[in-house]
């Protein structure tokens, strides 16, 4: 969330950022100083009290020697008579704060100078492109099709043991995720990313500390026995291993990527954008997460951009990547890069990675810090970014590769998968 100190800073700057999300700021931003103002005004009543009953403690005393006893009662009267005042005011300035922390959980994080403006998708801009795009011919099938036709994902059974949205993976199909796994994990790790294993379900703190609650409570799948959530991506757990640390200056950057299943409920999904492999309520995603000092975030992200890149280059995908306009961002994210491959049947992109960065955002909520040279305590920037997620790369594979023989593996694969043509 943002800090009291950002908004205290500069609020019609707070407002104008925000509005470039799409988000109308003013009111919470006036309220939130409003509740600053009074929890201020009760803190230093509360301050002028402890220090009246420090002097009146050591009166007493001294009245109590001196035998003037009258006066000594006056004082006792005066202690007890703040005390009792003291425990209305605390109970106050704690509703403050919680009025406080209510509100800023509502405001978004503020885009960066570079984001543009814009409130759809149709406003993103493209900043770089490659690959080149197939051209098949009308007789390209879909990937629900080929995964038909080559007996590697079978949907109608999903439906049925679980629900649409639910596939299963079969024979190559099945291998071939497998495949994709191992790959995107092996590149990270070449890269100086440390492989962890998480849980796959975190309690209600670790959503707050990233972010995902209250905001996309909705979409979550909720353990309600248990108020335990099913992860929506492998960042939550990830970053959540950051929450109340305060991390060595020298120790950063904290590199980290993970596999991981994921869930969405992705309510309101629906028409052919969601066919087949296009939207899914779970997917296999690799994830890779880094801590950084605020002045190395921005080279950082840009590390994270080329990784991306490089995996899709490696696989042959045509790909382009895409700014994203302040309305199409995350409610946490300072900026945002999306990547995008052709898909060759559908004749459209399918995003299949964003690379954000949070800078402080989610620190604050996680109490995510570390400590300068000066001995300084200050808050981390964290960034994630799909390394890459699965669903659409499949799809995009099958597609690009069709051949009358059969869909061809792309190279480097072939040693996680065992064979270089799906037929």
């Amino acid at each position: 969330m943002l800090t009291l100190q950002t908004i205290k800073a500069d609020p019609d700057f707070v407002v104008k950022r925000l509005a470039v999300k799409g988000f109308d700021g003013k009111a919470v931003i006036t309220e939130i100083l409003e509740i600053d103002a009074e929890r201020r005004r009760l803190q230093q009543k509360c301050d002028n009290d402890a220090s009246e009953l420090k002097k009146l403690a050591a009166s007493i005393g001294a009245l109590m020697k001196s035998g003037d006893k009258d006066k000594a009662e006056e004082a006792k009267a005066r202690v007890a008579a703040i005390k009792g005042e003291s425990k209305g005011l605390q109970d106050c300035l704690e509703d403050c704060e919680k009025k406080m922390l209510n509100l800023l959980l509502t405001v978004p994080n503020l885009p960066c100078a570079d984001v543009p403006e814009g409130l759809t998708a149709a406003e993103n801009v493209v900043e770089k492109e490659g690959g080149q795009i197939p051209d098949l011919g009308p007789d390209a099938l879909p990937h629900w099709e080929l995964a038909k036709k080559y007996n590697i994902i079978d949907f109608e059974l999903g439906v049925k043991v679980t629900g649409a949205g639910f596939p299963f993976y079969v024979g190559k199909g099945a291998r071939l995720q497998r495949a994709l796994i191992q790959f995107f994990l092996d590149e990270a790790w070449k890269a100086g990313y440390i492989e962890v294993e998480p849980p796959f379900v975190v309690n209600a703190a670790s959503g707050y500390g990233t972010g995902q609650l209250p905001d996309k409570e909705g979409q979550m799948y909720h353990v309600t026995v248990d108020d335990l959530y099913l992860i929506p991506t492998a960042e939550v757990p990830v970053t959540n291993i950051y929450r109340d640390v305060i991390i060595p200056g020298s120790e950063l950057p904290k590199k980290n990527c993970a596999y991981s299943p994921c869930w969405r409920r992705e309510a309101g999904s629906y028409g052919k954008d969601v066919r087949g492999l296009n939207r899914l309520h779970q997917f296999d995603k690799v994830e890779i997460v880094r801590i950084e000092k605020p002045e190395n975030s921005y080279a950082a992200l840009e590390e994270m951009k080329d990784h991306v890149q490089g995996l899709l280059e490696k696989l042959g995908l045509p790909w382009h990547i895409l700014r994203l306009c302040g309305g199409d961002m995350s409610f946490t994210s300072a900026i945002t890069f999306d990547f995008e491959v052709w898909s060759a049947a559908q004749e459209r992109w399918l995003e299949v990675s964003s690379v954000s960065n949070f800078e402080t955002y989610q620190a604050n909520r996680l109490k995510c810090r570390y400590r300068d040279e000066d001995k300084k305590i200050k808050l981390c920037h964290t960034l994630n970014g799909s390394a890459l997620a699965l669903p659409r790369i499949v799809a995009a594979l099958l597609e690009n590769n069709q051949t009358p023989e059969g869909i061809v593996v792309p190279e480097c694969l072939r040693k996680y998968t065992g064979f270089d043509i799906i037929n």
